[in-house]
């Protein structure tokens, strides 16, 4: 996976439902778990945009708040459908810390 498909990618799995009903957050706000594979998809997707961002000193407004969006909401939507009652699993929970981890790798330019 190439940098460009990899910064798709991430957009894409933050899109709105109206833009793409299974992305990654539209599944968590109606209180679905992702795809099979989705998770694994974006940790890789980000993996990548760590390798190729390492040593840049400025990131793009619209990455990193895109990157922000994806942690910060699927943190918020997880956190909203326990509360509601809806019973996760397990994995799930900690899927969304690597990937808290990951966009935290990003922006520190230093792989946790």
């Amino acid at each position: 996976m190439d940098y460009e498909t990899a910064r798709k990618i991430i957009f894409t799995q933050v899109a709105t439902p109206e833009e793409n009903a299974n992305s990654f957050l539209a599944r968590l706000e109606r209180g679905q778990l992702p795809i099979p594979g989705q998770v694994t998809k974006i940790l890789l997707a980000l993996k990548i945009l760590f390798e190729n961002l390492r040593d840049v000193q400025e990131l793009d407004r619209e990455l990193i708040y895109t990157l922000y969006v994806l942690a910060e909401d699927s943190c918020e939507q997880f956190e909203k459908g326990e509360k509601a009652g809806l019973e996760w699993s397990p994995l799930l929970k900690e899927d969304i810390k690597r990937i808290k981890r990951a966009v935290k790798s990003i922006f520190s330019g230093v792989w946790e």
